[in-house]
């Protein structure tokens, strides 16, 4: 056996694996989404199997919030690309297979392009619209999708969009959640995870990944799989043998208006808007600093103060949750003069210390 099968020579010794899956891993194109806590150890897992060309796709920079969960990336990453620092370690891992780096922002424009050489997408991404924009692409070109999600300490694990012996399609994202109302659902910075989840689930995916190439085992099609990392008990949930969706455009996203912290400490110094924190009173209590205070899922209640004719500038701990807030009542009252504050009150502070 020569040097390049050497490596794989244990998984290769599986029963009803052998050289035909491997050689199957060898021909494989697959594109991970996201190199954050989940891309990471599925695209580690995914290079140390063998896979043919691995794309990488991240537009952020590595900052050191990152590392407890984000496990390629060390303290010497910290400002720089993740899909480039990625790229640059997995080859040095596994220097046969040829990696892609994509430091692109996956958007309504150039998704398609991008997912078009693929022969099966992962998704790693941490934010919905992103979710959904993927989902719907993948639908439309009749690419296979391996879903994964975490927050605090539960995750989720699912194949979407596979196609059946019949030629029917099994369900999608979509089937499983129609729509979210992302302002009301915290993210990773806000909310919190225990760092080993984010490992589980994105070796769940990866586990998916290879099972779909090397056409081994059953897949999590159909159904989604939950994980409580508390307790150690999974559950496993029928969606549905076929997709009940129809998806025939992408939506484009619009822009999200948002000041800087730069641009906010200016204006409250000239008194010209009001800051309104979104967070939870938990969060509140713990940091504060200052302005109007109501929760999320209080947008309504409060949607004649928010487009009155005052400048108002949401805030939450990342800027996501007030990014999705702004979206909201924009969608509501177009004409309402809100923003988000970017980067949350990390930004802030990070302003603050420089």
């Amino acid at each position: 056996m020569n040097a390049d099968w050497l490596r794989y020579s244990c998984q290769v010794a599986l029963p009803h694996f052998g050289e035909t899956a491997q050689t199957r891993l060898q021909q494989a194109n697959v594109l991970v989404v996201g190199a954050g806590g989940l891309g990471c150890p599925v695209a580690q897992y995914l290079a140390a199997a063998g896979v043919g060309t691995l794309g990488i796709a991240d537009f952020d920079i590595v900052s050191i919030s990152n590392l407890h969960r984000q496990v390629l990336f060390g303290p010497d990453d910290a400002g720089k690309k993740k899909a480039a620092i990625a790229c640059a370690k997995l080859q040095t891992q596994n220097p046969s297979i040829k990696l892609i780096p994509y430091d692109v922002e996956v958007n309504a424009d150039n998704v398609i392009a991008l997912i078009e050489p693929y022969d099966i997408i992962v998704d790693c991404t941490d934010n919905f619209d992103t979710r959904y924009l993927i989902n719907d692409a993948c639908v439309m070109t009749g690419k296979p999708v391996v879903y994964g999600a975490i927050y605090q300490f539960e995750g989720q694990a699912a194949v979407w969009n596979i196609t059946q012996p019949d030629g029917s399609k099994s369900p999608n994202y979509r089937d499983l959640f129609p729509q979210v109302n992302a302002t009301q659902i915290p993210d990773c910075t806000d909310g919190g995870v225990l760092p080993t989840l984010a490992g589980i689930i994105g070796c769940i995916q990866a586990n998916e990944a290879i099972k779909y190439i090397t056409q081994t085992g059953n897949l999590l099609a159909g159904k989604v799989m939950i994980f409580d990392a508390l307790t150690m008990q999974s559950r496993v949930i029928k969606i549905g043998k076929t997709t009940n969706t129809h998806i025939h455009s992408l939506k484009q996203s619009a822009d999200i208006p948002s000041l800087t912290v730069a641009e906010v400490r200016q204006a409250l110094l000239d008194n010209s808007l009001d800051l309104v924190d979104i967070r939870t009173d938990q969060e509140r209590d713990e940091i504060d600093i200052g302005g109007v205070h109501f929760e999320a899922d209080e947008l309504d209640e409060n949607m004649e103060y928010l487009t009155d004719a005052r400048v108002k500038v949401l805030y939450c701990s990342s800027g996501k949750r007030s990014a999705e807030a702004v979206k909201y009542i924009k969608q509501q009252s177009p004409d309402a003069k809100v923003y988000s504050l970017a980067g949350g009150l990390k930004a802030w502070f990070e302003y603050v210390e420089s």
